[in-house]
């Protein structure tokens, strides 16, 4: 199973929006694609979203902290670093998260969710709205 999840790891650091048929190396047809904002079936819905998400990103990196593989499974940890043209231009932003990855037989993930604090990382940003999450987030 390390074989199809360090194609992924690498396929991963490899995208951007000119790369994007590099999808179709680890993505079945069929796939199943959940995060805290979307929920996605098929490739070419998954490709249509890559395609948004890439726009505007001068760079973007993932370093993969742990993973763990049992059978047809795995969950990897990972730190995106990445730079945007027009949200925070000129900054270096973070995303921590976790991927639970399901393969099928042919190598290929045929199920995606992504686990991420959205509020962290866009919401707490937001001048006016951010002050508003940090002192909520400060009471509890």
């Amino acid at each position: 199973m390390s074989g199809p999840l360090e194609r992924f790891k690498t396929v991963f650091n490899q995208l951007n929006r000119d790369r994007l048929a590099l999808l179709d190396e680890i993505y079945t047809p069929d796939v199943y694609f959940r995060d805290p904002v979307h929920e996605l079936r098929g490739l070419p819905a998954l490709r249509n979203y890559y395609g948004r998400l890439y726009e505007g990103v001068r760079s973007c990196q993932f370093s993969f902290d742990a993973e763990v593989i049992q059978e047809q499974q795995g969950m990897l940890v990972w730190l995106m670093r990445f730079e945007h043209a027009r949200f925070r231009p000129g900054e270096t932003l973070e995303l921590r998260g976790v991927s639970h990855l399901c393969f099928g037989d042919d190598g290929r993930v045929h199920h995606h969710r992504d686990y991420f604090d959205m509020g962290e990382f866009i919401y707490e940003r937001v001048p006016v709205l951010g002050s508003v999450i940090r002192a909520i987030k400060n009471r509890l």
